[in-house]
């Protein structure tokens, strides 16, 4: 009797513990977020990226009640941060706003790329794009999308060059893109950033160039450099006046963005993922959100959008570009 005894009772505190193992863990996932939230960037402080990302913050803090709290991680192309996120707790307090260079393209032109922008990451929601600019040297004399695809056809292949913020990245890609449906030869020249290539535009020591708009538009409006096309096929509202490049013929075919989307590292207990979609969803359909993101030259995703689908379908295309630009995996 006293064997019995014992043994049920070793049972009950098995059970006991177990019970007291669960109970955390559920109150975790109900109190969550509990203390401060990083938000990883993998890019300096200033950019398109970053200054999403410091939007975002700023709005999900008010609906977390919690703070938010951007962390710049720059080097490799947004790698970096991006491994971070992979690599942390997956318990919702290290997210990462990523973007179209480190989630699809990094791994397909890098080979010391060590995490996968798919399997590695919980995919929370699509935040947001921006169109990219084609633009040209004032000292090029060409003025509009129809003046650049004379100009080149009628050119030598590679006499003229466009310009990137370096191999691989999406803005190389969007200068390919243009290459191949317009079944032109613009050679590439990489920069480390736009700022250099924007000052070689301005100088006219490079013909063309490829940025997101928010680069470009306080160039464009100060006459400082010449907007070609959005590389988009459709207006931005941050400046209807220029037009898209598709809408031009010869360029049919371009439309290509830059995107941002939140995501934590694979394995985000679910209702912490709820919790962050929720709060992102009342963001995405927030106004004033929707404004100072109009205002910095990006268009607000629709509040819902499966990440994981859309990010798939996205690979696809980019692979295809990596492929088309002849772009070797190093």
């Amino acid at each position: 009797m006293k064997a019995i005894t014992h043994r049920m009772s070793k049972v009950f505190a098995v059970l006991c513990a177990g019970s007291a193992l669960a109970v955390p863990a559920a109150a975790f996932s109900a109190a969550y977020p509990a203390r401060t939230i990083s938000l990883v960037v993998g890019y300096p402080a200033g950019g398109s990226v970053d200054l999403t990302a410091r939007l975002l913050a700023e709005e999900m803090a008010k609906r977390l009640d919690q703070a938010v709290v951007v962390e710049n991680l720059g080097g490799a192309g947004g790698t970096i941060g991006a491994q971070r996120v992979a690599r942390a707790e997956p318990d919702g307090y290290t997210l990462l706003l990523g973007s179209t260079n480190e989630m699809v393209i990094a791994r397909m032109i890098n080979t010391a790329v060590q995490y996968n922008g798919s399997s590695d990451f919980t995919a929370v929601g699509l935040v947001g794009s921006q169109p990219m600019v084609l633009a040209a040297s004032p000292r090029s004399e060409v003025k509009t999308a129809a003046d650049y695809l004379q100009k080149v056809r009628a050119a030598t292949p590679g006499t003229y060059n466009y310009g990137s913020s370096g191999v691989g990245t999406a803005l190389h890609l969007a200068g390919e893109m243009v290459n191949e449906s317009t079944h032109t030869q613009v050679g590439h020249v990489p920069y480390r950033g736009v700022a250099p290539m924007v000052t070689d535009l301005i100088s006219g020591q490079l013909d063309f160039g490829v940025l997101v708009l928010s680069s470009a538009l306080p160039q464009v409006r100060a006459g400082k450099i010449v907007a070609l096309g959005l590389t988009e096929n459709k207006r931005s509202t941050a400046a209807p006046e220029i037009a898209p490049l598709a809408a031009t013929p010869g360029f049919e075919s371009v439309d290509i963005n830059v995107w941002f989307a939140l995501y934590g590292p694979a394995g985000l207990p679910q209702p912490v993922v709820a919790r962050l979609r929720a709060a992102l969803d009342d963001t995405l359909a927030s106004e004033q959100f929707r404004a100072r993101m109009r205002d910095a030259g990006a268009e607000v995703a629709r509040p819902g959008v499966d990440l994981a689908a859309f990010q798939a379908a996205e690979t696809q295309k980019y692979r295809g570009l990596v492929k088309a630009a002849r772009i070797e995996a190093n």
